[in-house]
């Protein structure tokens, strides 16, 4: 997907909740974009991850691929016998040069969540698990819980990625990793999702490592969630590297079928095991950046549950057909075609956002409202490549930092072609959805 233009930290920390550990563990090699809650673009530059506890406000964009559809994401610690290496399934190893054993990663400095997996081992369950072909793996002699590769069937050489994890402190901090996302927000051409006879789940999704070049290389994907909270992550490709390399063959080499049956194998079993527990969050983890050692900030409300994107439906114009909606937390979207083509309309609510006041409303169509709001009205092109979009949004603050942002495309998915002049919504009714009192009325805790 596109690159946002910044990508900030989250002060309050709470992402961490859920999948933190697990993403520090591929050394953080990624950026985090094309998530659903991201899609307003200049949000991001808000400094808040807009939903703080789960990436997947679209009934499940996959939460641990949020660089795409499911670029692998996976990275591991990694004890190479020579010089010491992360092996990282999103990026090439990172040599670090020689070093001391003691400065090589053991389990005694390993980060909470993190676990030294043989991965010869992981490498042996792949190649049992999956047709015969010529595999070739990097850095067989370390541990972690990530391994990349390439596998040639004959017909070309096709990049592969496995990755291990814990989804969370429970299994349903995984579900929205095993949930196909909307084609709102991204494009794919098959994906099936389900629950297997013992309890796990799983999704396959046939989709792009870049959604908005779907020419270019193929990106199909399997992960099973089993019962007890373990995640298993499967990327193949149609190129021999998941980035910058030529395509090689139409189509990556295992079908759906095949990659289902890889993750779903009971070889992983005995190597799932030796993930230790999630840590519990630490005292403290809300402090401010730069505050002293056990500062924390005041916890700040969010809104949960679907009372945004219903809210949202309820404050649409007469005469808008509602073809599609969705959303969780404090995002919200409603697909809408007035006769004269589709037209994406979605909301994030915020509260807390008074500290980045002036870096958001410093400059542009500002206006301050009685009671010291502000209204920001703004025009802009599309960012995620789809011919012709614009993008108008009405982005509103009170002095307390109460923040409400509605933006319209005239398009039903910003990554297609535009599908009419401009929005279904004008700027005055994006304006006034923006400053509804219903907003400020929701439940949040």
């Amino acid at each position: 997907m596109p690159e946002h233009d910044q990508h900030d930290h989250d002060p309050d920390g709470r992402f961490a909740d859920e999948l933190g550990s697990v993403l520090r563990s591929t050394g953080e090699s990624f950026a985090l974009d094309g998530r659903p809650e991201m899609v307003t673009g200049g949000l991001a530059r808000g400094r808040r991850r807009l939903l703080r506890r789960r990436l997947a406000v679209t009934g499940g964009a996959l939460a641990l691929a949020a660089i795409g559809v499911g670029g692998v994401y996976a990275g591991s610690v990694v004890t190479p016998a020579g010089p010491a290496e992360k092996a990282s399934v999103a990026g090439a190893p990172e040599r670090t040069g020689d070093t001391s054993a003691t400065e090589r990663a053991t389990p005694d400095t390993l980060k909470p969540g993190e676990a030294e997996i043989p991965l010869s081992e992981i490498a042996d369950v792949v190649k049992a698990n999956t047709p015969a072909g010529q595999w070739r793996f990097d850095g067989l002699d370390g541990k972690g819980q990530g391994l990349r590769g390439t596998y040639d069937d004959g017909k070309g050489e096709a990049a592969f990625g496995i990755f291990l994890a814990r989804a969370g402190r429970s299994a349903e901090a995984g579900v929205d990793q095993v949930t196909c996302p909307s084609k709102t927000f991204v494009p794919y051409d098959h994906c099936e999702d389900g629950t297997l006879q013992d309890g796990a789940r799983f999704m396959v999704i046939q989709g792009y490592e870049y959604p908005d070049k779907r020419e270019e290389t193929k990106n199909w994907r399997a992960v099973l969630l089993t019962k007890d909270g373990f995640l298993i992550d499967a990327s193949e490709y149609n190129a021999a590297a998941q980035k910058g390399a030529e395509i090689s063959r139409e189509d990556p080499p295992f079908t759906a079928a095949q990659l289902k049956a890889l993750v779903t194998a009971e070889a992983w079993r005995p190597l799932l095991q030796q993930i230790p527990p999630l840590p519990t969050a630490p005292a403290g983890l809300g402090a401010k950046p730069g505050a002293q050692p056990g500062a924390t900030r005041e916890a700040r409300p969010e809104v949960s549950g679907d009372s945004v994107p219903d809210t949202l439906r309820a404050l649409m114009p007469k005469g808008l057909k509602v073809a599609e909606k969705g959303g969780e937390g404090q995002f919200g979207y409603v697909v809408v075609d007035d006769g004269k083509g589709k037209s994406l309309v979605q909301v994030n609510v915020q509260f807390g956002m008074d500290d980045v006041a002036h870096q958001l409303y410093g400059s542009g169509d500002v206006t301050t409202l009685p009671g010291g709001r502000k209204l920001k009205l703004s025009e802009q092109p599309g960012e995620k490549g789809g011919a012709g979009v614009v993008w108008w949004s009405a982005d509103t603050m009170t002095k307390k930092g109460f923040r409400v942002v509605v933006s319209a495309f005239n398009t039903g998915a910003q990554h297609e072609a535009a599908t009419r002049p401009a929005p279904a919504l004008t700027m005055e009714q994006l304006k006034t959805i923006a400053l509804d009192p219903k907003w400020a009325k929701l439940p949040a805790k």
